[in-house]
C-alpha cells in the first residue's frame, strides 16, 4: 500500500465531546468518524484493524470446528416472544414495524434465530454436536452511549452457538470454545484475564468473561496472584473474615448518635473501627396470584459489615430473592422498623422481617447496629442474646483487596478490565422455551443443550488502545495494527536514490509477506513521524540521503525511545525477524 493512494486523515486535536483515550485517539488517527450518538463510520485505516481481528477470530473458530453463517439483523418479534425476551429486554431492544404493521427487532444477539434454525435443521442426535457462528452488526439502544466504540449502540460482534445432546457434551463444547478464546486473545497480543462471571440477562449457569487489563476499564477483576483463581467482582466469593464467633463481652447499650446516619459517621463519633459496625439494607419481594395481581410483599433485612458493600447480583441469586426484588419503600420501612432509614437494625422490630446476614456479619460479636430509633444505635449487639439468629447466612458482599482467596492460596487483588469476550453455558433455557428438540438414540425427543460465545470485535480495538498508548498516540500489537511497517522516505521528490531504496525495501517486505505502507506523500519528516506514531504502526523504517551514503537506514519500534541505524542489506531480514515471520 502506498500512502498517496490510501486515505490518511489525522487530526491534531480530538473533538471536544470525546471522553476516553481510545475514542480520542481513534478520532485523531482517522480510524472512526461519528455519525450519531453511539454510531460511527469505520474509516479505511480503522477497518483494516477490524478485518485483522476478524481474521484471527475466523481462523480459530474454524479450527475449533465451528461453522460460519450469517443471521439477519432484523428479526421477527414472534421468535423473541417465544422466549419472553420481547418484553423482558426493555428499551435496549430496538423495536420497529414494517409496512404491514408487523413487529421486528434490530438484533442485539441471536439466540432466538439460531435456536429456530436448529429446531428446523437438526433432527437427530447423529447431527450433533454443532456450533454455528457469525460476525455481524448488532444494535443495542443504550440509554447513554459513551466512551466511543467502547459502549456504542451499533457494533460488530462475533457470536457463536453450540448445540449438544447432553449436559456432558455441552461441557466439552464449552471447554473447546474456552480454549479457542484463549488462543484468539493470545494471538491478538493483548494482556487479558479469563474470569468466572455472572451470566446476566442471557441466562445460563457456567460463564467466563475475557477481560483486557486496562486502568480505564469499567469492570473490577478479582484474582489471586498466587493461584489461578479469578472472577468478576459480581461473582467473586467473599469468605468470612472471622474464623468463628467470639463470646459476648459487652452489654447491649442504646447509645445516642445524633445526626449520624451512616456507619462511617457512627464509627467516627464513637471512636471505634468501621469494621465493628453493621450496615442495614432493606429489600422487598412482591407476591402475585395466578392472574398476576399483587397480593402482598415480604420485607428482607440484609446485613453487611460497615466497611463492606452489598453485591446485588449475589443477593439476586439467593433462593428467596431469585424471583426478583426491589428496595423497600420508606413507608414499608417505617411500618416494619418503626423508624426512617439511617438508624435501622435487627433489634426491636415493629413487625417481623426476614434477616439475611453476610458470612462475616454472622460471625461478629459486640457489634454496632441501628436501634430503630432516630439518633440512636445499639452498641454491644450479639446474636442469640439480643436478637434471633439470622434466617439466612450467605455471601452477599463485594470482596475487597486483601480478602483471603476462596481457594486458600493467598490474598486477593483487584484490577480494572474491559470485557471483550464472554462464554456461557445456556443449558436448555432457549431450547425449552422454543421447543427445539432432536430425536435421541432411544427415539424420543430431547431438548438441545446449548452454549453461546461472544466477542466484541469493534470493542477489541478500543480495549487494545486503552491498554496500549502513550503521549504520541496508539501502540498497536502487530497482529491487529492497520499496517505492520511504515517506510518513511525523507526527500521523496528530491532524491532518486531515496525513492529507489524505499521502493526496493517496500517490494522486498511485500514479497516477505509483511503488511507494509510506503509513505510517498512527500511530507516533512516531522509530519510523517507524527502521523504514523499517532496511528500506531509498530515498526518504522526511515530512508534518507545521509544514511544511504553510509549504507544505513534508520529503524524505530513504536515503543522505542530512539531510532537505531541498521545496514541496508539487513533491514528486511531484521523486520521479518522482529515480526516473528519467515523470510
Amino acid at each position: 500500500m502506498r500512502a498517496s493512494k490510501f486515505f490518511v486523515s489525522t487530526l491534531k486535536e480530538a473533538p471536544s465531546d470525546a471522553e476516553v483515550t481510545s475514542q480520542k485517539l481513534m478520532l485523531r488517527a482517522g480510524m472512526i468518524r461519528k455519525v450519531a450518538a453511539g454510531i460511527y463510520s469505520y474509516m479505511p485505516i480503522g477497518l483494516r484493524s477490524i478485518r485483522k481481528v476478524e481474521g484471527i477470530i475466523r481462523e480459530e473458530m474454524n479450527r475449533a470446528g465451528a461453522m460460519e453463517l450469517t443471521m439477519p439483523m432484523i428479526q421477527p418479534a414472534e421468535l423473541w416472544q417465544e422466549t419472553g425476551r420481547w418484553e423482558k429486554m426493555g428499551p435496549e431492544l430496538l423495536r420497529l414495524k414494517d409496512r404491514h404493521d408487523r413487529d421486528f427487532a434490530m438484533q442485539p444477539t441471536s439466540e432466538e434465530v439460531v435456536t429456530d434454525i436448529a429446531r428446523q435443521e437438526l433432527k437427530s442426535y447423529r447431527q450433533l454436536p454443532k456450533n454455528f457462528y457469525q460476525i455481524q452488526t448488532k444494535f443495542r439502544d443504550e440509554r447513554r452511549p459513551r466512551f466511543g466504540i467502547m459502549r456504542g449502540r451499533e457494533f460488530t460482534m462475533k457470536d457463536a452457538y453450540s448445540f449438544d445432546r447432553s449436559e456432558e457434551a455441552a461441557g466439552r463444547s464449552y471447554d473447546t470454545m474456552y480454549a479457542a478464546y484463549m488462543r484468539i486473545f493470545d494471538r491478538l497480543g493483548l494482556e487479558y484475564r479469563a474470569v468466572a462471571a455472572d451470566t446476566g440477562a442471557i441466562g445460563g449457569d457456567r460463564s467466563h468473561e475475557f477481560q483486557v487489563i486496562a486502568d480505564t476499564g469499567e469492570d473490577a477483576i478479582v484474582y489471586c496472584p498466587d493461584s489461578d483463581y479469578a472472577a468478576n467482582i459480581e461473582l467473586a466469593e467473599a469468605v468470612s473474615l472471622l474464623p468463628s464467633r467470639a463470646s459476648a463481652a459487652m452489654s447491649l447499650e442504646k447509645t445516642p448518635t445524633p445526626g449520624k446516619a451512616t456507619c462511617a459517621e457512627v464509627a467516627e463519633l464513637l471512636g471505634v473501627p468501621l469494621d465493628t459496625t453493621v450496615k442495614s439494607l432493606v429489600l422487598a419481594t412482591d407476591e402475585v396470584d395466578a392472574t398476576g395481581t399483587p397480593v402482598g410483599s415480604t420485607v428482607w433485612l440484609l446485613l453487611v459489615r460497615g466497611d463492606h458493600a452489598l453485591n446485588e447480583v449475589k443477593a439476586g441469586k439467593l433462593e428467596p430473592l431469585k424471583g426478583g426484588f426491589r428496595f423497600a419503600t420508606e413507608a414499608e420501612i417505617v411500618e416494619h422498623f418503626g423508624c426512617r432509614p439511617g438508624y435501622l437494625g435487627p433489634i426491636g422490630l415493629a413487625k417481623p422481617v426476614k434477616v439475611i446476614a453476610d458470612r462475616t456479619v454472622a460471625a461478629m460479636a459486640d457489634f454496632i447496629c441501628g436501634a430503630n430509633a432516630e439518633n440512636f444505635h445499639f452498641t454491644g449487639a450479639n446474636w442469640g442474646r439480643d436478637m434471633p439468629e439470622p434466617d439466612f447466612v450467605a455471601d452477599i458482599r463485594n470482596v475487597v483487596e486483601g480478602d483471603p482467596s476462596p481457594d486458600g492460596q493467598g490474598p486477593l487483588a483487584i484490577q480494572r478490565g474491559i470485557e471483550v469476550g464472554h462464554v456461557f453455558y445456556l443449558g436448555t433455557k432457549y431450547s425449552k422455551a422454543m421447543n427445539a428438540t432432536f430425536l435421541d438414540e432411544d427415539g424420543r425427543p430431547k431438548h438441545f443443550e446449548m452454549g453461546c460465545y461472544g466477542i466484541g470485535v469493534t470493542r477489541i480495538l478500543g480495549a487494545a488502545i486503552e491498554q496500549n498508548n502513550d503521549a504520541r498516540g496508539i501502540i498497536w500489537p502487530a497482529a491487529i495494527a492497520p499496517f505492520e511497517v511504515v517506510i518513511c522516505p525523507v526527500g521523496w521528490s528530491k532524491s532518486e536514490a531515496v525513492r529507489e531504496e524505499a521502493n526496493r525495501i517496500y517490494t522486498a517486505l511485500l514479497d516477505a509477506g509483511v503488511d507494509v505502507i510506503l509513505d510517498d506523500r512527500d511530507e516533512r519528516p516531522g509530519v510523517m513521524f507524527a502521523d504514523w506514531e499517532l496511528i500506531g504502526v509498530p515498526h518504522r523504517v526511515t530512508v534518507g540521503d545521509r544514511g544511504l551514503k553510509e549504507g544505513l537506514v534508520e529503524y524505530q519500534g513504536r515503543r522505542d525511545a530512539e531510532a537505531v541505524k541498521l545496514p541496508i542489506a539487513e533491514i528486511v531480514s531484521s523486520i521479518v525477524t522482529r515480526l516473528g515471520a519467515l523470510v
